[in-house]
């Protein structure tokens, strides 16, 4: 999944995952795209400053059969 996959997936309620189901993709109540590890609530962004580089590799990127 690609950036705009992503950003629209999670803006239309459903969950993505990065690598594993412990990471989640959420927008925080400022806009931001975050990548949060569930477990512990660590989180990093899901792109790079300029925002147009993932941190992660697009095919590491899925969706999850559950709705937010």
């Amino acid at each position: 999944m690609n950036i705009a996959e992503i950003k629209t997936a999670v803006d239309g309620g459903k969950t993505v995952h990065w690598s594993n189901e412990g990471y989640v993709v959420r927008k925080d109540i400022l806009g931001q795209y975050l990548i949060v590890f569930e477990p512990n609530g660590s989180a990093i962004g899901l792109a790079d400053r300029s925002g147009g580089r993932l941190n992660g590799q697009e095919e590491e990127f899925f969706l999850s059969d559950r709705s937010v």
